[in-house]
């Protein structure tokens, strides 16, 4: 480990040991319900710049829309991504970012927590409760209530899928909106979604029909992910090997990473941009999207494409992709032949 990665891990532990009972006094106070209840203005809180923790937080968005469709929510974000991932979202209005180096950036940093403290909200909601950013912006922000993300047992208890890390947050504000004197909502979680336009599809149809210039229909894989999620050469080549045999009717097209890498060889045909909405809009225009947790594997079940998420670490039932025939495979229990099993029932194969 480097001595940068050594001192954010230290400085993680400190701040998180400085800011982890932020908000627990929160947990049982009083609501008037004598008052009239209105949600205009929304702060959600996710200090975090990685892809997929941004595209998790696209059900909670929805969710908080489809409640008070003339709100306005905030976004307390880190890095640059947020714009391109909301680009389509209408309520949102105000994206404030936290620089990604903070103490290099010492003046925008500060100008971050002015943007927060001058505006008065009606809820801010901080969904990760290991952030420690983001449990210090909902304790500085101005607002009638609070949510610091602390976990629900009761909540926890009834909901078999409430550890998932985009559906917790959606459980727990539904529940606080009970406490406010509003109906129960049993609505499903809403899907994570990039809202791709008709001319984004459009245009990725045209992406697809340039690479594989024929009418079968096409499977997308990304074999590339971080550290220990990346699943080697060897395991990809095997992989690879058994979908070109089971589906000779299919193109299988390859999404590669940022970084141009392909763990079979580029031996598929090969689709690369830096352009994530891009990305989202070709990915849409495949059949089923098969590749290891990565923050692609995020964009495709954005997309709202049958995602099927390669998982070797424990933390399946966080990440998982869901909705539209959406899977996740423990590829530590399961074969490559199970998981070709898994695919054709996707796609409605014998």
């Amino acid at each position: 480990m480097s001595i940068l990665k050594k001192v954010n891990v230290f400085r993680r532990i400190v701040t998180h040991g400085l800011t982890k009972n932020i908000g627990s006094s929160q947990k049982d106070y009083k609501i008037d319900l004598t008052q009239k209840v209105e949600i205009k203005r929304v702060l959600i809180s996710r200090p975090n710049h990685r892809l997929g923790n941004l595209l998790l937080i696209t059900p909670l968005v929805q969710d908080i829309i489809t409640t008070f469709p003339d709100c306005k929510i905030d976004l307390f974000v880190k890095g640059g991504l947020a714009p391109i991932v909301f680009e389509n979202y209408t309520n949102i209005n105000y994206i404030i970012e936290l620089p990604k180096k903070p103490f290099k950036n010492l003046i925008d940093y500060f100008k971050v927590w002015v943007k927060i403290k001058k505006q008065k909200y009606d809820i801010v909601i901080n969904v990760d409760k290991n952030s420690s950013s983001g449990r210090l912006s909902a304790q500085f922000a101005d607002a009638k209530y609070k949510f610091f993300g602390e976990a629900d047992e009761t909540l926890q208890s009834k909901h078999s899928d409430y550890e998932h890390i985009a559906k917790y947050p959606v459980y727990e504000f539904r529940s606080f909106l009970t406490k406010l004197g509003f109906p129960k909502n049993e609505n499903p979680v809403p899907p994570l979604d990039l809202k791709l336009s008709a001319a984004e599809l459009a245009k990725g149809k045209k992406i697809v029909d340039n690479i594989v210039p024929n009418n079968k229909k096409t499977i997308a894989i990304f074999t590339y992910a971080t550290d220990d999620k990346c699943y080697s050469e060897t395991w990809w080549e095997e992989f690879y090997g058994q979908l070109k045999t089971k589906y000779e009717d299919y193109n299988i097209l390859e999404v590669l990473p940022v970084e141009n890498i392909s763990q079979i060889g580029f031996k598929a045909p090969t689709f690369y941009s830096k352009d994530i909405r891009e990305i989202g809009s070709v990915i849409a225009n495949t059949e089923i999207f098969i590749g290891a947790d990565s923050g692609i594997m995020h964009l495709a079940s954005a997309s709202q494409t049958p995602t099927v998420g390669l998982f070797s670490r424990p933390n399946i039932n966080m990440y998982k992709p869901y909705h539209n025939n959406s899977v996740a495979i423990n590829t530590n229990t399961s074969t490559i032949e199970e998981s070709i099993k898994v695919i054709n029932d996707i796609l409605g194969k014998n």
